[in-house]
């Protein structure tokens, strides 16, 4: 292996590394909004963590290259997807709420496979029958976690799975300005958006804190889901997507772990067949796209 093989091969665990981390740090704010909701409204939660997710790459990413990075050249597709991140987040802690976290997590996942379906359409990208397989797997898989007509969710399951919709479109959105725009501006457009909009509704939800520690943990859950953001784009500036794809079902993995620690939780076997499932498809994927990358 030569000297530049190595230094590629570092880069590349580099941003595995960063990746995992970035996964763990979601699964711990989503802990956070779902151990919140039995005493605040959605809406205040929400306020919160976006108002850090704004403050936070205002003050990180402006130190290190200046506000220049909220100019943007796509104003109708930054807004449209500043629209579709507040609906998806709302829709997937109000799943939280009703829901364990592993299997509202897993649900969320059949989103690469929506952005998969999207892409054929929207952007006439061509899709072999290993991938069409991988998505009826992954569908399969959300069934199985679902199980409609028992009564283990319901209709509550239809919120993350809306949180899905959502960020395929988002993700489909945020192809089309690969590019064109930085990745801390295709970030920040969303969290300004998701502030802005939860601003409205703060007066109908804000609540005093009950406790000095709900407070902390709250501010906790912000600056670290700001933090996941800016790591997932650090690792994304170490290595290609299509490498790092595959590590970032370790988030299932996460969330299964945290939800037992934190709430006694632990999927029952077909909701973890399912979670099997959904992962395994989402890293056949994956690995397949970077072998016909390569």
């Amino acid at each position: 292996m030569s000297v530049s093989d190595n230094a590629e091969a570092r880069q590349i665990l580099r941003g595995i590394g960063l990746v995992a981390i970035a996964v763990f740090l979601f699964a711990i704010t989503d802990a956070i909004s779902k151990y919140m909701t039995q005493y605040y409204p959605i809406g205040y939660i929400l306020w919160i963590r976006f108002f850090f997710h704004t403050m936070v790459l205002i003050v990180v990413v402006g130190s290190r290259q200046g506000l220049g990075f909220i100019r943007t050249r796509r104003p109708g597709i930054q807004l449209t997807r500043g629209l579709l991140l507040p609906l998806a987040a709302l829709m997937f802690v109000t799943g939280l709420s009703q829901m364990p976290l592993a299997e509202t997590a897993a649900i969320t996942f059949v989103s690469p496979f929506l952005v998969t379906l999207l892409a054929v359409i929207v952007l006439k990208e061509k899709v072999d029958l290993g991938q069409w397989m991988a998505i009826g797997f992954s569908f399969a898989g959300v069934l199985l976690i679902i199980r409609p007509g028992a009564d283990v969710f319901g209709w509550a399951a239809l919120f993350p799975l809306g949180t899905a919709f959502s960020m395929a479109i988002y993700q489909v959105l945020t192809r089309r300005i690969a590019g064109l725009e930085s990745a801390y501006t295709s970030i920040f457009y969303p969290g300004l958006v998701g502030l802005s909009l939860f601003s409205l509704a703060l007066p109908f939800t804000w609540t005093t804190p009950i406790a000095w520690w709900h407070v902390a943990l709250m501010i906790v859950g912000g600056m670290v889901n700001a933090a996941s953001h800016l790591t997932l784009i650090r690792a994304f500036e170490y290595a290609p997507a299509s490498k790092l794809a595959p590590f970032s079902y370790t988030q299932i993995v996460w969330a299964t772990l945290v939800a037992y620690v934190v709430f006694g939780d632990f999927p029952d076997a077909w909701s973890m067949a399912g979670i099997g499932v959904v992962a395994a498809s989402g890293i056949y994927v994956a690995t397949r796209m970077r072998r016909v990358g390569r």
